[in-house]
């Protein structure tokens, strides 16, 4: 859809970046692209389940909005796009640190597009992938 990046809604996306379940989690921002969204997220008390390990639904929610975001930047003005199904394998538990979240394009077409978002901990391993598949809405 979009071949240029808008920079008025990566700036709108950076400004909000601080509000929403995002900013409640600490959410930072390292890269906006139409191709790739790269987040961090320090892990503290606040996203850890009672065994001391990061919650599976945090997991969840960060691959659900770097996808969202890459998906929005990618349709651009075109259009919204909508979450649809996320499904999230955990794969390492993660305890301390900082969480990465790399998100990237499977497939994006018309109608939907399906989103790859792999999360590692501070030595680089994997931690999660999800995938996501937003609907876009014209």
């Amino acid at each position: 859809m979009s071949e240029t990046v808008d920079n008025e809604f990566i700036t709108m996306i950076r400004a909000g970046a601080g509000a929403g379940f995002g900013g409640g989690i600490g959410m930072e921002y390292l890269e906006i692209t139409p191709d790739r969204v790269v987040v961090s997220v320090a892990v503290g008390p606040h996203l850890l389940q009672p065994y001391g390990i990061v919650h599976g639904g945090v997991y969840c929610a960060i691959a659900e909005e770097v996808a969202s975001v890459a998906g929005a930047v990618w349709l651009g003005g075109e259009g919204k796009v909508v979450g649809v199904n996320n499904s999230t394998d955990f794969l390492r538990a993660v305890t301390e640190g900082t969480l990465t979240a790399t998100g990237t394009p499977v497939h994006r077409g018309r109608t939907q597009q399906l989103w790859r978002v792999e999360i590692t901990g501070d030595d680089g391993r994997t931690a999660a992938v999800g995938q996501v598949r937003l609907a876009n809405l014209q």
